[in-house]
């Protein structure tokens, strides 16, 4: 049983990467179509351009890994059901749900292989390939930071017109609020030191709002130095100017519990990061639906168009999935429920009829 086990996972395993390796060359090619309109410039070169394509690699295998994944796994059981070898298996005692075991066994080892690289991995190569890349183009490599950004931390509202590395703003302001949502302080500065975890800033002038006897006094200080701790680090800041799909994991993570600590919305990252937790449950409803079209669609449709179909409709959830996202988000629905209820669904109904068709 172990000799046939491990048969059948090198054929699927063999046709997953095959599936990789031509969908990343196709990616690959065109995105290459599309730097050569910057090679020549300053220092870009040929070379230049294929490391930047290289080095995007291990993210777009992240972001595609279901539908790889899917269409590798089905290719798989097409080749062995179009060869007679699976015929030759569930005649030997091998059921339909040993052989769907084993297909969703080595799908989602794989998957979890591509999520540890895509989650690790792939960020810092993306940074990198995105800071050679301007170099060699003669941009500023910290062109992204440098837009200004509004940003709450508790009952303060800070203002920084430029971030300029990371580590010194310029043009802050900071609007300290009390419990009864009044404005009670206002400190200016036109530059600051940011250490992760406190702002340090010189020539601060500090305008006090006192509301005795019904009338708004304001006093003004100025200090050398004033230190300001806060909640954020660089990470959230860079987080504000990046769609959530672009974040890590553990990014999203950390601007959830952010902003969730300072009663914003955080739908739209909830969402994010309850979709990729149960990635591996959809990609497991996506091979339930192929696998039960492949063996439960009727004997007169032939086998490739069973595979055809199969993949189809496992693709078809993904895409389902994405448009169920963007429905749960306009209409505020729970992320969670959102997120998961489909695939459950799903796999319920495709287990139940794989289930009688083993038995039949």
């Amino acid at each position: 049983m172990k000799i046939r086990d491990r048969y059948i996972a090198k054929t699927l395993l063999t046709y997953t990467f095959i599936v990789l390796l031509v969908w990343l060359s196709v990616y690959s090619f065109f995105n290459f179509l599309t730097e050569l309109d910057s090679v020549g410039n300053v220092d870009y070169t040929i070379l230049e351009a294929v490391k930047y394509i290289l080095l995007q690699i291990p993210d777009v295998t992240y972001r595609q890994a279901s539908p790889i994944i899917l269409l590798g796994c089905v290719l798989g059981i097409g080749h062995l059901a179009t060869t007679g070898q699976l015929i030759i298996f569930r005649v030997c005692g091998i059921s339909v749900l040993r052989i769907t075991w084993l297909v969703l066994k080595n799908a989602l080892i794989f998957i979890i292989f591509i999520i540890t690289i895509g989650e690790f991995l792939a960020p810092m190569l993306i940074n990198y390939a995105e800071s050679e890349r301007a170099s060699a183009l003669g941009q500023n490599s910290l062109s992204n930071n440098q837009e200004g950004f509004w940003i709450r931390d508790g009952n303060n509202f800070i203002n920084v017109n430029t971030n300029v590395n990371g580590e010194l703003f310029t043009g802050i302001t900071i609007i300290e609020i009390n419990s009864s949502n009044k404005i009670e302080r206002v400190i200016k500065s036109e530059n600051a030191n940011f250490d992760e975890n406190s702002l340090k800033m010189f020539n601060a002038d500090i305008f006090s709002i006192n509301e005795a006897n019904k009338f708004e006094n304001i006093s003004l200080k100025e200090r050398n130095l004033y230190d300001k701790t806060v909640a954020f680090d660089q990470v959230l800041i860079d987080s504000l100017e990046k769609e959530p799909r672009d974040l890590s994991t553990l990014t999203i993570i950390k601007q959830v519990k952010f902003l969730s600590d300072n009663q914003l919305r955080a739908e739209i990252f909830e969402l994010e990061l309850y979709k990729r937790l149960v990635s591996p449950l959809t990609l497991i409803a996506m091979i339930l639906m192929a696998m039960l079209f492949i063996f439960g669609s009727p004997r007169d449709i032939t086998l490739g168009r069973k595979i055809f179909f199969g993949a189809a409709l496992g693709l078809s959830f993904e895409l389902l999935s994405r448009v169920n996202a963007a429905i749960a988000l306009s209409f505020e629905f729970n992320p969670l429920f959102s997120s998961i209820m489909p695939s459950i669904i799903i796999i319920f109904i495709s287990m139940v009829f794989l289930i009688q068709k083993s038995m039949g």
